[in-house]
């Protein structure tokens, strides 16, 4: 009799039982199906931003080279005059290289020290109320378009530089790395401020609790902690500033010459935008050259950089 009140309890515990068991497994079913599926659609995610990358990089190829065939590779690097419409047609490039490169080191020089004393108010020294407010400002700031960057550049600071050192023209390779440390403040403030947040605390209660005052602790233990996302952040303000070209086209002068710090300069970019819409022949297709280098000088920064950054971090 026991037995077989035992056996029909069984049962009925395991008839109830079923239904949420098997709800259970569909559920665990669902999970897995959905996690096959998001895992798919971020792998097509991930290839394609590679593929835009393969494109990029063949389609410059593809277009860059003839040209550097055709005019010679020396003389196009290391030419000192670009006149592509002259009766004997020159294209070197060397103004445009040297002046992105000094315009680029002039802005990093003086937009990291600004960004990065930015970063370190807004993280550790700015009460809650003006952090949030600065923050605002930089994020604000990341937002606005480059032609507006130029345009007060053309209006503002082109003629502070002009009556500043009595020059007769203010559009110059200065002007030019006054606007380029502008813009690239947002980028290093951002990405600064991040890296000195994501310190962790018990470094800083560490070196407060041997004694050192706050100042100390931030410029000798959270700031050498942060260094990789702090490089990171040159990384981004170095491509900013190199491949910017509206800007940079509106307060340099746009003058193919060989770089001074007050005289008319025209970039890489530069040399592509301001060109690109009238040129035909050999020109156009050594404008398509410029664009292969500009890629090639941007790449191999991002290469340098990104080996000093994983060496910091070894």
């Amino acid at each position: 009799m026991n037995d077989a009140i035992n056996s029909a309890m069984n049962n009925s515990i395991k008839g109830a039982a079923s239904p949420a068991a098997g709800a259970g497994r569909r559920a665990a079913g669902g999970a897995k199906l959905l996690e096959k599926i998001m895992n798919v659609i971020f792998t097509i995610c991930g290839l394609t931003a590679l593929a835009f990358v393969i494109v990029i990089t063949v389609f410059l190829l593809v277009s860059g080279i003839p040209a550097i065939g055709q005019i010679g590779l020396f003389k196009f690097l290391l030419g000192q005059e670009w006149r592509p419409t002259a009766a004997e047609p020159l294209y070197g490039i060397l103004p445009f290289i040297s002046s992105s490169v000094f315009g680029t080191f002039g802005a990093i020089i003086i937009g990291v020290p600004i960004g990065l004393l930015c970063a370190i108010y807004i993280s550790k020294f700015a009460p809650r109320g003006i952090g949030a407010v600065v923050r605002d400002a930089v994020q604000l700031l990341a937002g606005i378009p480059s032609v507006v960057y130029g345009l007060v550049g053309m209006i503002i600071i082109v003629p502070l530089v002009r009556e500043a050192f009595n020059l007769p023209d203010g559009a110059n390779l200065f002007s030019a790395i006054i606007v380029l440390s502008i813009m690239i403040l947002p980028s290093v403030i951002s990405v600064s401020e991040t890296a000195i947040k994501a310190v962790p605390k018990e470094y800083e209660e560490g070196s407060l609790a041997l004694g050192a005052t706050k100042t100390e602790t931030v410029f000798k233990i959270v700031v050498p902690a942060a260094r990789s996302g702090i490089l990171a952040s040159v990384v981004l303000g170095i491509g900013r500033a190199i491949g910017e070209a509206m800007a940079v086209m509106m307060v340099s002068g746009n003058a193919a010459n060989m770089p001074k710090l007050f005289g008319s300069v025209r970039f890489l970019t530069t040399a592509v935008a301001s060109e690109m819409s009238y040129s035909s022949g050999l020109q156009r297709k050594a404008l398509f050259s410029i664009a292969l280098v500009l890629f090639i000088f941007i790449l191999l920064i991002n290469m340098v950089l990104n080996f000093i950054i994983k060496r910091k971090k070894d």
